[in-house]
């Protein structure tokens, strides 16, 4: 239970993942590799912020959305695995950023959830990533995260 300890020193409680409001499941698992479908920046139900980065959200916020998604998304990870002392590696990261014209800071954002996976994972969780503007998102977010990772 090391990372759950890891997460509990951090003052992180994981949320019980939200149902799909689609049609899609939170995770998929091909051999040892888990795909996390993407998540949004809910807490208690409640997106943190909406709107555009670099317009209605700082940069700053849109940091904080991003570490909220990836805290969803380890939620499905631990959900879909049991025990997150499973994962082995986290191998990527795709963010999407809801980008007012001309912002073009969409690694700084996302970086609140790449960081968030060292301070969990540690080494282990050092990834590949994508950081992707869009022009919208669902429900008005201003991030998306998805999550691959290498399970034992």
């Amino acid at each position: 239970m090391y990372i759950e300890n890891r997460l509990e020193e951090l003052g992180i409680k994981l949320p019980i993942p939200a149902k799909p409001v689609a049609e899609y499941v939170p995770a998929k698992q091909t051999g040892n590799l888990v795909f996390v479908s993407g998540q949004d920046c809910r807490r208690d139900g409640t997106l943190l912020y909406e709107g555009k980065v670099g317009k209605e959200v700082t940069p700053e916020q849109g940091a904080e959305a991003a570490r909220q998604a990836m805290i969803n998304a380890i939620a499905v990870l631990k959900m879909h695995v049991g025990d997150l002392d499973r994962v082995k590696q986290i191998v990527k990261v795709l963010g999407f950023v809801n980008s007012a014209d001309g912002f073009v800071q969409q690694p700084m954002v996302i970086n609140g959830a790449s960081r968030l996976l060292v301070e969990v994972f540690g080494e282990n969780g050092k990834h590949s990533r994508s950081a992707i503007s869009a022009n919208e998102l669902p429900f008005n977010t201003p991030v998306e995260i998805e999550l691959i990772a290498e399970v034992a």
